[in-house]
């Protein structure tokens, strides 16, 4: 395995490891528990920012392969890492909630496929 391939592995194993941890951190927790507490609210944000970073190190070439909006997954990291302070809670729940499983299933997808 080339290093770019390899690279590319270890970022794709690294988002879905950190997509399990939110899962696990979120799993029977009510939005209101979630938007209260804060050491949940910050492990998830980093979780999410492993994520957009993971994403920006995964050959362009392998991704474009699988249709995802990859450009929301590291704009949210930038907006994680730049833009803390207009960071809406409710709205990362949201993702949480509605996107969170979409993007499990496209990381596990392409390394079913691709290694």
């Amino acid at each position: 395995m080339n290093d770019n391939i390899k690279e590319s592995y270890e970022r794709l194993s690294h988002i879905q490891k950190a997509v399990n941890e939110i899962e696990t951190f979120t799993r029977n927790v009510s939005i209101e528990a979630f938007l209260n507490d804060n050491l949940l609210s910050s492990a998830v944000l980093y979780q999410f920012s492993v994520i957009g970073e993971a994403v920006i190190h995964v050959e362009t070439s392998l991704l474009d392969k699988y249709e995802y909006p990859w450009h929301q997954v590291r704009t949210f990291r930038n907006l994680i890492s730049h833009e803390y302070f207009h960071i809406k809670l409710d709205a990362v729940w949201d993702i949480i909630i509605n996107d969170l499983s979409g993007l499990k299933q496209i990381i596990e997808t392409i390394l079913k496929n691709e290694f």
